[in-house]
């Protein structure tokens, strides 16, 4: 059995109710009869296990991965990305890559928070700024792109410090210095990833809508 501090506990039973919540409004019948959703969030779920598997970091300190969890939640809606990035946790827990101990903190750190941010970053532009093609990109791909890895590493870090693991000037000096150089990158791969399926493949995207973004009166 696996030893699971008090923070671990409670992450853990946390993310329970939220997969519950969220699980319990998503159309399953939809995931079984729809080959092209069956296609992307199975398809996702594999991209997002092959590069999360990919990290690297300092010895001695936490590992770190891109996230790709700001193009994730405009390709597939807010519920449909929680469930592929759930599956790419789930196998990376199950091959060992992740500890089973840390499945509740990785759900909430790495899959919740930054699918959240993102999704809620799109509806406040959605509703709030002109509706077109460069907002779009900008501000719902590139920008939450650096933000929401940004805000993984700073919640990760608080998770490392209150549980007693790394001290913060570790984390400081080993941790959160690499969040800055992974900002852009992270911001660059998803806007990039968003640009490209808006122009060769806008009927996958379920938040783009060229009524929307590319009609000259919106």
């Amino acid at each position: 059995m696996p030893y699971f501090s008090d923070i671990q506990s409670v992450a853990l039973f946390v993310s329970i109710i939220a997969g519950f919540f969220i699980g319990k409004k998503l159309a399953f019948e939809q995931l079984v009869k729809d080959k092209q959703c069956q296609h992307l969030v199975f398809g996702s779920a594999v991209c997002l296990t092959l590069l999360w598997a990919i990290q690297t970091g300092i010895p001695g300190s936490p590992q770190v991965h891109f996230l790709w969890l700001s193009a994730l939640p405009l390709l597939l809606g807010f519920r449909w990305a929680m469930l592929a990035s759930l599956m790419a946790l789930l196998s990376l827990t199950l091959v060992g890559v992740e500890q089973i101990s840390m499945l509740g903190i990785n759900f909430l750190v790495s899959c919740l928070a930054p699918i959240g941010l993102t999704y809620g970053i799109y509806s406040l532009t959605f509703h709030k700024l002109p509706r077109n093609v460069f907002v779009y990109i900008f501000l719902c791909a590139f920008i939450p792109g650096a933000l929401t890895i940004g805000l993984k590493m700073l919640l990760m870090s608080g998770y490392y410090y209150f549980d007693g693991i790394y001290t913060w000037q570790h984390l400081l000096d080993n941790y959160l210095m690499i969040t800055t150089l992974l900002m852009f990158p992270e911001a660059m791969f998803n806007g990039m990833t968003i640009t490209l399926l808006i122009i060769y493949k806008p009927h996958w995207v379920f938040t783009f809508y060229d009524k929307h973004y590319l009609d000259s009166k919106n």
